[in-house]
């Protein structure tokens, strides 16, 4: 089975089941949409929301609907001609779960023991004692481990520093077939593989996944900004934060207004992950070091992980990578530790260390330094990079140009399940880039009324607001709460400060009504739409694989989870897909109409299949406001640095088509269904882009 032509992705949850995903597909594939894309399907821990804590792989989750219910969706999709890709987890399971109490209560004796990544010199598992402050607003979905305790004890490896959450020996062959026999069943289209960097052997394991699946097979690898995937994984290609982070990056104007020293604070923010919450992780791999004091092993190990450039390497493979960690390394232990792996980089050692410095990154830099340098927060997503401000044209080209010929079916994507804020509030925050004096004076004189007195909180507080404008108070608070306590500079979730927790909570109220807040909001709105539509028809046509996350297809301006995982409104979208399908041309209006015109033109012309890269240029006096690109017989056209271009306007700037004459002719727009004018000012000027085919539509 081959690649959809795009996907969408939805969140299954108690609230929508497999059985409500059956009733909205024909609706995804009026759409136009290639593939139905969903979040975990196996039996999760009872009420998730997102499926991830799975405590039984070998069925369909009971509380979604079953395997009756997985099998009717199946069905009703490929009436429709949409394929199916799930989303798996091969690195952990919640605990407790069967197999976890028979090894509880068995120990190395149970069938299970060899599942589960204990180191057993102790003779049993060692469970986190909890403070006395653990209670269920710890987390939205986990306890965490109480290291202020200094409890290293901590025997099981994690997902992350998720205590509940315990590793499975994916690399084990009896562990793999355990937990793939059901899902492989299914004959599902496309696989998306959740967390490979966890994994012993990540090559190993798609190698083997591969013996058993000749589908799609896309994996969430965090990738650097100049980075590739190892060339040896047997897959198609990442789920698209590389893309996002090119396709968001082009639209943003370089400056150095918001210019600061990212990289210190997210050095000492990978230190204190290191030292404190993945303790446990450091201890357990400095006991592998032999021959220099458990202490300075310890100190070797975390500082190695904390000067990664990147998640993990994959020894051989990343060499490069590993040698920078090393050499940016200054402990005693340092030496001892290259050698030890370099001598047997397939050993236990190897493995650990690279396996853990992802955790160490993902932490310490996605969970921790994203909400402690707050400058521009548009640039704090997965896979970015705040201290590179802006994508040239001309390298967002060559980075496209790059993808269609080596990896032309990865996923591309613009908000996950896991980003930091959706699309549509990154292309709005991006219109601050283009005034920065003017949102620096609002920031500072509304600050000076109802500042946080944690500056970097207080930066990140109002650029959410004026980007997810309007938003409600409990929205807001819940954010603020959560970006707070993973900033772990006034309060944590182990470690709170109830004054300042206070301080916090009681914000939104004070802001909200602020008549200031919402002139300015207002002020980068219609740019803020125009940059969202211009990134969303280049996602839909560039080369990859588009992903649609579920219910972007209007303006959606959700936070990080759980925000992000609200209900979508089928019914809205329905009734505006009629009225589009039967000619109507919106406006670009708060309805978000005009996003969803966008969407299902440039998904039917995608269906049609397109072809190569050749990067378009424009001439004349606005030609740095369009970014264009062919592909066969489809041009996009899209504007950017909107706030500018209302200044100038865009004069005689024109964009010469290929196999036109200067006024245009065999090209057709089918967003308005016109003829393709060369002229940008006529081309653009019902929406800020256009989606050309050659001849009539």
């Amino acid at each position: 089975m081959g690649a959809p032509s795009s996907t969408y992705r939805v969140q299954f949850t108690p609230s929508f089941t497999f059985a409500d995903a059956t009733a909205v597909a024909d609706y995804l594939a009026r759409l136009g949409v290639g593939a139905l894309y969903g979040s975990p399907m196996l039996d999760a821990r009872e009420g998730s929301t997102h499926g991830y804590d799975v405590v039984d792989p070998t069925r369909a989750r009971p509380e979604l609907g079953g395997d009756a219910g997985r099998v009717a969706l199946q069905e009703r999709l490929a009436e429709l001609g949409l394929g199916l890709v799930v989303d798996i987890v091969p690195n952990h399971m919640v605990v407790p779960n069967p197999w976890w109490e028979d090894v509880l209560e068995n120990g190395q004796a149970s069938p299970y023991a060899r599942y589960f990544d204990i180191d057993w010199s102790s003779g049993k598992v060692l469970l986190p004692v909890l403070g006395e402050d653990a209670e269920d607003e710890v987390h939205e979905h986990y306890l965490k481990a109480n290291w202020r305790r200094g409890n290293t004890e901590l025997n099981y490896r994690r997902f992350f520093d998720i205590t509940e959450l315990a590793a499975i020996r994916v690399e084990d062959p009896e562990v793999f077939e355990a937990t793939h026999r059901e899902v492989l069943s299914w004959g599902v289209q496309g696989l998306r593989i959740d967390h490979p960097d966890g994994l012993a052997d990540p090559g190993g394991y798609f190698r083997r996944l591969r013996e058993h699946f000749d589908g799609w097979l896309v994996v969430e690898k965090i990738l650097g900004p100049d980075e590739a995937l190892p060339q040896s994984w047997p897959v198609d290609g990442t789920t698209g934060y590389d893309a996002l982070r090119e396709i968001c990056g082009v639209f943003i104007a370089p400056t150095d207004a918001f210019a600061g020293d990212f990289h210190s604070v997210e050095h000492s923010s990978r230190q204190q992950v290191a030292d404190s919450i993945l303790v446990a992780e450091v201890r357990r791999i400095a006991r592998l070091v032999q021959g220099v004091p458990f202490e300075d092993a310890c100190q070797a190990v975390a500082e190695v992980m904390v000067n990664f450039p990147v998640y993990r390497s994959y020894l051989p493979e990343g060499a490069a990578h590993w040698e920078t960690a090393v050499k940016l390394s200054k402990s005693s232990a340092v030496r001892a530790l290259d050698e030890q792996v370099r001598a047997d980089p397939h050993g236990e050692l190897a493995t650990r260390i690279q396996q853990t410095s992802g955790m160490v990154v993902a932490k310490g830099t996605e969970d921790t330094a994203f909400y402690r340098y707050t400058n521009f927060v548009a640039l704090n997503e997965v896979g970015g990079s705040p201290d590179r401000f802006g994508l040239p044209v001309e390298e967002f080209h060559r980075r496209a140009a790059t993808r269609e010929s080596g990896e032309p079916q990865a996923m591309t994507a613009l908000s996950t399940h896991d980003t930091k804020r959706s699309e549509d509030v990154r292309a709005r925050l991006a219109v601050l880039a283009e005034i920065p004096d003017e949102y620096l004076a609002f920031e500072s004189a509304m600050s000076e009324r109802h500042g946080l007195s944690e500056p970097t909180l207080n930066r990140l507080a109002w650029q959410s607001v004026v980007g997810a404008w309007p938003l409600t108070e409990d929205r807001l608070g819940q954010y603020l709460e959560k970006a707070s306590r993973e900033a772990k500079i006034k309060t944590s979730w182990v470690d709170r400060d109830a004054e300042f927790d206070a301080e916090v909570a009681a914000w939104p109220a004070k802001v909200l009504d602020e008549p200031e807040v919402a002139t300015f909001a207002e002020r980068i709105k219609a740019p803020g739409w125009s940059n969202s539509l211009g990134q969303k028809l280049v996602q839909l046509t560039a080369p990859g694989v588009p992903d649609i996350y579920q219910g972007t297809e209007l303006w959606d301006f959700s936070l990080v989870d759980p925000d992000n995982r609200r209900a979508v409104d089928y019914a809205e979208r329905r009734a505006l897909l009629e009225r589009i399908e039967s000619g109507w041309l919106p406006e670009v209006d708060e309805s978000g109409a005009a996003k969803l015109l966008v969407v299902h033109k440039a998904l039917q012309v995608r269906k049609r299949g397109l072809r190569g890269y050749r990067a378009l240029h424009a001439e004349g006096p606005a030609a740095e406001h369009v970014l264009a690109f062919e592909r066969g017989d489809v041009i996009t056209v899209a504007t950017r640095l909107p706030v500018a271009l209302a200044q100038k306007g865009w004069q005689d700037t024109v964009l010469p088509l290929p196999g036109s004459s200067r006024r245009g002719g065999g090209w057709t727009d089918v967003l308005t269904g016109r003829p393709a004018a060369q002229d940008l000012a006529s081309l653009l000027d019902r929406y800020p882009v256009a989606l050309l085919v050659r001849g009539d539509q």
